[in-house]
């Protein structure tokens, strides 16, 4: 359960700083999105998308995990490997989600907020399927925001990474049964954890590089699930949706107020529609109050032609800069 000082500030809108202590005043001109780089991004996405093919259980996934570990360790990162087997249409499979903690022995220690992607591809049989903005975009971009926070210790340090393996289902489409595997995973293993060690929100990025980029924000809890992701808890831990639909309208708000406020508007939206993706568990199952930033409106989806030339570094840079601002001038300090 959220603490009741932290559910205080945040139904109020008053800084983290009233109730745990002081922080840094946001000084606007030293913001961390001034240093996001969209071409270091691409960079990344360019050496996932090299990997090929990426489904969960492939040596291409491992190629891709220990690139992704070798650039967080490179800023100052230190990645677990929370491995787990699930059952598939396709049989057993185990499946790697990665998390990271800036600077070491953090793993004991509470963190405010998740900033997710997945990094896995959808399996297909019939072409290749290199997902450069679905699966790579956002982990690249991940990776890139990984460097830019080093520069800020104390806010690094209040956040985990997380990269989810097995997003895609292995069917048509995601199910109750099938797709979701990491973050489920993930969503009830940290229902284990205490609860003052639980992050209180969370950001889910998801193709966010496309050239003509439309971020529609997913913010609806699809009531159907409700009943089969609850099932996963194994602790004796109950979400309580009605607080978790109320801190999804501050993020919400703020992320909408931070695209105004460096005059990205026009690229940023919230979609009337559900869209099922990682954020779900998160919510439903954690309790963690998730947004998801995806431009859903991408006619190469789940098809051959999500390539490289589709996602430019200009998209990944706004898409990146909206983040940072929405982290570090107001998540971090409002202890959703």
């Amino acid at each position: 359960m959220m603490p009741r000082c932290f559910l205080f500030c945040a139904l109020l809108g008053i800084g983290v700083s009233s109730c745990t202590g002081k922080l840094p005043e946001f000084d606007e001109g030293a913001a961390l999105e001034k240093q996001v780089s969209g071409e270091r991004a691409f960079q990344h996405v360019e050496a996932l998308v090299g990997f090929g093919p990426r489904p969960a259980g492939s040596a291409e996934l491992e190629e891709s995990r220990l690139y992704l570990i070798e650039q967080l360790a490179s800023a100052g990162w230190e990645v677990q490997r929370q491995t787990f087997s699930k059952k598939t249409p396709e049989g057993s499979v185990e499946f790697v989600n990665l998390r990271a903690r800036f600077g070491t022995e953090r793993w004991d220690q509470p963190i405010e907020g998740l900033l997710c992607s997945h990094y896995d591809t959808k399996q297909y049989e019939s072409f290749e399927f290199v997902g450069a903005n679905d699966g790579g975009s956002s982990t690249g971009l991940l990776v890139e925001l990984a460097h830019v926070l080093k520069e800020r210790p104390w806010i690094a340090e209040k956040l985990e990474l997380v990269f989810f393996d097995g997003e895609e289902a292995f069917g048509p489409n995601i199910t109750p049964r099938d797709g979701l595997y990491g973050s489920r995973y993930y969503a009830a293993e940290i229902t284990l954890t205490d609860p003052e060690l639980r992050p209180r929100w969370g950001l889910l990025l998801d193709m966010v590089g496309d050239k003509d980029l439309k971020i529609r924000a997913g913010v609806q809890i699809p009531g159907a699930l409700l009943e089969d992701l609850a099932k996963l808890r194994e602790s004796d831990y109950r979400v309580d949706i009605q607080a978790v639909k109320t801190g999804i309208q501050l993020i919400s708000k703020q992320l909408l107020q931070s695209a105004e406020e460096l005059d990205l508007r026009k690229e940023v939206g919230i979609s009337p529609d559900y869209i099922v993706d990682d954020h779900i568990p998160l919510n439903v199952v954690a309790g963690i109050p998730t947004i998801d930033l995806i431009d859903f409106d991408y006619p190469f989806w789940h098809g051959p032609g999500d390539t490289l030339d589709k996602v430019s570094a200009e998209s990944l840079e706004v898409s990146g800069r909206i983040t940072m601002w929405l982290v570090e001038k107001y998540l971090i300090r409002s202890g959703h």
